[in-house]
Parts: structure tokens; C-alpha cells; sequence
């Protein structure tokens, strides 16, 4: 059934059919949109922030909305390949963009070619979610603290490693930053994907990663990560006691934002039937509560406020890779 008619229908069911009449879409839009199920591309792997907000969404959009919402991961090249596709796929609604911050403002100042224009080539849709991050250690990592890092790392320049989810990707450029900023030198190994870099680093194979608390939130209950600081410019309801990484480097920190986005062009009564229904689940205390337990936090914007958010971003990544020299090669 068609993305328009479901809604229309659901909706006069529940008595809110006179505002989504005022959408002109009659028969020739409801034959234009065919049946079948919403996609939600994620384009980082399984088992990140990005994918379990993602899964957290879709599956209270698919109850709200009485339509199959599924997501689909497709990594690679710090999110640009799937986003750059997602660019050129049809905008009938059915296609959506959940992303984060990384992949849509940070690929296009490390590729000179991302394929996509983050303005131009997308509609934005909705804000969905900030997530915690850490800075996490194997149990045998002899520091327990920024400090005992900095320390530590300063007396051995490049003798300890620091794994990413790939080049490009936001922990990645988190890990530069903070290099940069404690005047440290780590030795990056990039991963394919947040969970195998956590994965590898609970099972003693590199000493230290930034990962998202949904990453690595299980292996932190488990005592198989320890946390040396939250990257946030706050510290995160999930680990209270634990100090951000700014109360050592003074003005450091970073929240990651995740956001859906549509193919420009989507008809703007579609991308406002998703904005009212992301918002509507993120009041939904099953929402809420899921990704309290994941480390996240629901961030409410319309598309206004995530067009905003993309301009002011894309300039100040810019400058973040220029002074890292973060590269992906």
C-alpha cells in the first residue's frame, strides 16, 4: 500500500484526517508511490550507534505507521559510497537516509569526490538522536584516566594503538582530535565498522578505540572494557561518575548527532508526514527508554532545524581535518 494512502488512511482513523487532506496527492500520487516497504539505509555496518538507533526507529515507525519499515546497512568509504547512492535513488519516500554527523558533514572535507552534495542532494527530514561517546581501554591498558593516557603516551610516542570504525569515520577523527589536542601520538588502526573495532579491543588485540556507547556498552557492564573519559561536552546519564574527556583538555568535546534525511525532491507533504512521525516516536517512552539503554538520547529537530545544524557543521569538520590532517589513505 502506498506511503501517502497508509498514512491518509491511519491517520483518519485516528482523527487527524483534515491535516493530511490538505496534502495534494489524489489518485495519480497514490498510483505513482507502489506498495512495499519503507527502507531506512544506514550507511555504516551493523552493530554501531547508527544502526541501533536506526532499529530502535524502525521498528516504532513500522507500529505507527502500519507499513514494513526495514534498515538496511551498506558500509564503506566513512559512509559516502551509500550516501552518494541514496543521493540518485528515487524520492517517492520509500528510500530514507539514517545517518550520522560523520558520514554526511565529516566524508565531504576527507573526499575530494564524495559523490554527494550534503545540501543540494538531500531533503532533510527529521533529528532523531545525540549518542554518548567514549574513549575505552582494554582491562590491562596500565592508565585508567586521560591524564594516565596522556602520561603514558607522552613518555612512548606511537607506542600505543588506537582503533577506529575506518578512516574517515567519526571515531576516527574524534581520535585525532584528541591527539591533537593532548599533543600525543597514537597509532591509528582503521576496522570495518564500530563492533569489530570495540570487539577487538575487549579481546586485547589493540589497547584503545573511541567507540560509541552502543558499541561497546556491553562490554563496558561486562569488565571488558574500562572507560577512560566520555568525549561528549557533557557527561552521559549511562556512566555518571565518569568524567568527560574536557575536564582534562579543557574545551574538548563533541555530541554526535543522527538524523533521516530524504532524496531532494521528495514532495514536501512526504517529508512532512515523516517529520511528524519521527517526532511522535521519539516521545513514545519505549523509544525513549531504548535508547537511554544504549547510551543515546532523543534530539527532536524538524527540517529547518537539520538544515541549520548541516551548514554549521560542514565548516567547522572542515577545519577539524585541516588541522588533524586526518586523511583516508
Amino acid at each position: 500500500m502506498p506511503l501517502t494512502t497508509i498514512m491518509t488512511r491511519r491517520s483518519a482513523a485516528l482523527g487527524l484526517a483534515g491535516a493530511l487532506c490538505a496534502a495534494s496527492f489524489g489518485v495519480a500520487a497514490q498510483e505513482r508511490y507502489p506498495a512495499k516497504p519503507v527502507i531506512l539505509v544506514v550507511p555504516q555496518a551493523a552493530g554501531g550507534a547508527n544502526d541501533a538507533i536506526a532499529r530502535v526507529l524502525a521498528q516504532r515507525l513500522g507500529e505507527q505507521m502500519g507499513q514494513t519499515v526495514l534498515v538496511e546497512n551498506r558500509p564503506g568509504a566513512g559512509g559516502t559510497l551509500a550516501t552518494a547512492a541514496l543521493a540518485r535513488s528515487k524520492h517517492d519516500g520509500y528510500a530514507l537516509l539514517v545517518t550520522a554527523d560523520s558520514a554526511h558533514v565529516v566524508g565531504p572535507a576527507l573526499y575530494k569526490n564524495p559523490g554527494f552534495d550534503p545540501v543540494k542532494d538531500f531533503a532533510p527530514v527529521a533529528t532523531i538522536a545525540t549518542a554518548g561517546y567514549v574513549l575505552v581501554a582494554h582491562p590491562s591498558f596500565p592508565g585508567n584516566s586521560v591524564a594516565d593516557l596522556i602520561r603514558l603516551a607522552k613518555a612512548s610516542p606511537g607506542k600505543y594503538a588506537i582503533a577506529s570504525a575506518g578512516n574517515g569515520t567519526l571515531n576516527h577523527l574524534i581520535g585525532e582530535m584528541l591527539q591533537q589536542a593532548a599533543g600525543i601520538q597514537l597509532q591509528h588502526i582503521p576496522y570495518k565498522g564500530s563492533a569489530a573495532a570495540a570487539t577487538d579491543v575487549a579481546g586485547g588485540q589493540v589497547p584503545l578505540s573511541v567507540q560509541s556507547l552502543p558499541s561497546s556498552i556491553a562490554f563496558i557492564k561486562a569488565g571488558k572494557l574500562k572507560v577512560l573519559g566520555v568525549v561528549n561536552g557533557k557527561r552521559v546519564s549511562a556512566l555518571p561518575d565518569v568524567p568527560t574527556i574536557g575536564e582534562t583538555l579543557k574545551g574538548f568535546g563533541e555530541s554526535p548527532w543522527y538524523a533521516m534525511f530524504a532524496p531532494a525532491g521528495t514532495p514536501a507533504p512526504i517529508v512532512a508526514q515523516l517529520q511528524a512521525e519521527v517526532a511522535k516516536a521519539l516521545e513514545h517512552k519505549d523509544v525513549v527508554d531504548k535508547l537511554a539503554g544504549v547510551g543515546c538520547e532523543p534530539f527532536k529537530g524538524g527540517p529547518a532545524q537539520l538544515a541549520a545544524l548541516v551548514q554549521s557543521d560542514l565548516p567547522k569538520w572542515a577545519r577539524v581535518v585541516k588541522d588533524t590532517g586526518a586523511t583516508v589513505d
